[in-house]
């Protein structure tokens, strides 16, 4: 009888029925994939033509530069006729944000270049980015990282790009790299980081392991703070000598980096302690479980505090296999960032201007 199965074998009528729907599937990718390219091409499309209306807007004003308050009156007049023309979109603030895009990128090489990906809404989020490298790296981050613009927002607002910068200084300092074949551990790890969305109380009110807690019910969020390339492997991962069982907090592997990545969290100042643990847990994992395509393992210590003695004074200064990040549990605003970063970069300053000064002279 038809339709059923015979034999373990499929019938002429499921086989249409297979058919029928792998073809349905194909055709809905189809039409899926031709709205996405025309939305992006239709988005670009407006950019580019927010970008010209810019560039007139800015041209007209210094042509009649003499008469005070020409922009505003021309910004007025384009504002009120586009408005009237095509609807919502083009009120006047919208306006003045057409004329500072073109402001920020002024050569209209930067329409060849600008990332189709990107909506108007990113563009005007990356625009009010003062530093150009920031502002090009942040372009390239939300487009290659699929950002939200309320996640671009969050981490322009955060200073990703100044931290991973202050992350890289300090990597300077080192005598020693570890040879990633897919780029420097630096540029994915941060200091500091920023956890405002775990919700837990400041000061630290909370145990190491409801720290954790946290971060697995927002493990999303903890990925897109922590960067690139990270995927979540386990918590709590066990691993064991002949005598004793060993539990490291957090493990991630980055297939950029093609390595694992151990965490331990720590609700305090780091100690001495905690960098030899973590130097332990990682030749651990080095010796019983990294594979033999996977590039060294990390270790990185999130602490509130970290003693730049201790710092200098542990195998934290030399491993270029162990970092120890400081973490924030409030959003703290740019100014307050900016202030933190500056006196990490006088520290190391002042770490490497003392280890000149304190060279032996030679006698006479």
């Amino acid at each position: 009888m038809e339709g059923l199965t015979v034999g373990g074998r499929m019938t002429d009528s499921e086989k249409r029925r297979v058919t029928t729907s792998q073809l349905t599937r194909e055709i809905l990718e189809i039409v899926r994939d031709a709205r996405a390219g025309a939305y992006r091409a239709v988005n670009a499309a407006m950019v580019e033509a927010y970008w010209r209306i810019g560039k007139r807007i800015v041209q007209e004003e210094q042509y009649g530069r003499a008469r005070a308050g020409y922009g505003q009156e021309i910004v007025h007049t384009v504002a009120h006729r586009l408005t009237a023309e095509f609807g919502r979109g083009f009120s006047e603030a919208n306006v003045w944000n057409f004329r500072q895009f073109y402001l920020t990128y002024p050569s209209e090489e930067i329409l060849y270049t600008l990332r189709r990906e990107l909506s108007w809404s990113h563009h005007r989020l990356i625009m009010r980015v003062e530093n150009p490298q920031a502002r090009e790296f942040y372009m390239g981050e939300a487009a290659d990282q699929h950002w939200s613009t309320r996640q671009l927002e969050r981490n322009i607002t955060s200073l990703y790009y100044e931290r991973l910068r202050s992350s890289r200084r300090k990597s300077l300092q080192a005598s020693k790299a570890v040879a990633m074949s897919a780029g420097d551990v630096d540029e994915h790890l941060k200091d500091p980081y920023v956890f405002e969305f775990l919700g837990l109380p400041m000061p630290s009110g909370f145990t190491e392991a409801e720290f954790e807690t946290a971060i697995i019910g927002n493990l999303q969020r903890f990925l897109l703070e922590l960067g690139k390339g990270f995927s979540f492997v386990g918590r709590q991962y066990r691993i064991s000598t002949e005598t004793k069982h060993f539990f490291i907090d957090l493990v991630f592997y980055n297939y950029l980096l093609k390595c694992f990545v151990l965490i331990d969290l720590k609700v305090g100042e780091l100690t001495h302690q905690d960098i030899g643990q973590m130097d332990m847990y990682v030749r651990l994992f080095e010796d019983r479980v990294r594979g033999e395509g996977d590039n060294p393992t990390i270790g990185l210590i999130l602490c509130t505090e970290k003693d730049e003695t201790i710092v200098r004074y542990s195998v934290l200064k030399e491993n270029r296999r162990l970092f120890a990040s400081k973490y924030r549990l409030m959003l703290p605003t740019e100014d307050e960032l900016r202030r933190e970063l500056e006196r990490e970069r006088h520290r190391l300053l002042e770490t490497v201007g003392g280890r000149k000064t304190t060279r032996r002279k030679p006698s006479s």
